[in-house]
Formats: structure tokens, C-alpha cells, sequence
């Protein structure tokens, strides 16, 4: 193993390399430097009778994927470790490069749609909840456009206008008159 690919603070053995002699190693933005299967090193505790405490390097008995690849736009590398033996080293690669922008994406789910948790657990379920609430963002982003008005005022004008056309579509079809029940 060269240096480059195993730092002294990264522990690990090699136990099996996927990468052939005629693969192509370019990954887009990215060159592709090593694809093994590797087993980790651990830290056991260990106790001196002096009451001193040090640390045994031991090998886990799990087995994991390691991912090198080389930036091209940055000068860096990036290590991903994961247990998936299934993909492909691109795909496990543009997998950790768009981590950030599912979380960011999530976290606009929960902060601005006020999605704090799934009411399904199903994959079907979870779909109908994520379609929902992008239909919904969807509508909010046309009012503030339409309206010229910042993201919260639009979000909140939205829900109060919405609230109102369904109460008067209630009262509608009990057979009253929604004049008397707003004001226009």
C-alpha cells in the first residue's frame, strides 16, 4: 500500500481489491484511486495496574467497503467507508457527494414545510407524505411570486387564505352563506 492511500491515522488492512486492470478509473469530476474491501482497526481499553489506561489495536471481525477517489476540481481525497458491496464505486462516490443535498433538502422539509416527523413508515407512504409536501412548496413558491412577498409572509397568507376557501366551501355546502360568515 502506498502512503497516499493509507495515512498512519487511517487503520486498516486490505483484504480484497475491486478495482481491475482495465477499468476506467475516471468518475466524472473525480479519479477513482482505490476500491477494497477492508477490515478495520479498533481501540481496546486496557487498564494498567498503575491505574493507567492505554489502548490494544485489535481488528473487528466486520467486514467494509473503502471508496478513495481524487478530487480533480480540489486538490484532495476523499476516503468513504461503507458496508454496500452491491454499487459500483461511482455510484457509492456521487452517493456521499450529494449527502449534503439530501440533508439540506430535509432540513427545508422540517424548518419551512413544518414536516416534523413521517406519518408512514412504508415506502409508499413516504412518498405520498415527500409529493404532498413538494406540491405544497410548489404553491407557496408561485404566491410569493405572484405576490412579491417573502417566503414566511406567502407561506403564512397561503394556510389563512386556504383555511378561509375551505371554511366557506363547508358553509357553503350546509346550505348557508359565506357572506355572513366573512367579510368582503
Amino acid at each position: 500500500m502506498t502512503e497516499a492511500c493509507n495515512p498512519p491515522n487511517r487503520k486498516f488492512v486490505e483484504l480484497e481489491s475491486f478495482v481491475h486492470e482495465n477499468q476506467d478509473l475516471d468518475l466524472g469530476e473525480s479519479t477513482l484511486i482505490k476500491d477494497c474491501k477492508v477490515q478495520l482497526y479498533t481501540g481496546i481499553a486496557i487498564h494498567k495496574k498503575s491505574g493507567k489506561k492505554y489502548f490494544n489495536e485489535q481488528l473487528t471481525n466486520n467486514h467494509f467497503r473503502l471508496v478513495v477517489i481524487q478530487s480533480k476540481i480540489e486538490d484532495k481525497q476523499y476516503y468513504f467507508l461503507t458496508n454496500d458491496f452491491q454499487r459500483s464505486a461511482k455510484e457509492i462516490a456521487q452517493a456521499y457527494r450529494r449527502r449534503w443535498d439530501i440533508e439540506v433538502f430535509f432540513r427545508f422539509l422540517k424548518q419551512e414545510l413544518n414536516l416534523s416527523h413521517l406519518i408512514s413508515l412504508n415506502k409508499n407512504g413516504i412518498q405520498i407524505i415527500l409529493y404532498m409536501t413538494l406540491i405544497v412548496a410548489m404553491m407557496v413558491l408561485m404566491y410569493k411570486k405572484a405576490n412579491d412577498l417573502s417566503y414566511k409572509t406567502a407561506k403564512r397568507r397561503l394556510a389563512m387564505e386556504v383555511r378561509d376557501l375551505a371554511m366557506a366551501l363547508i358553509v357553503v355546502q350546509c346550505g348557508g352563506d359565506p357572506g355572513l360568515f366573512f367579510k368582503t
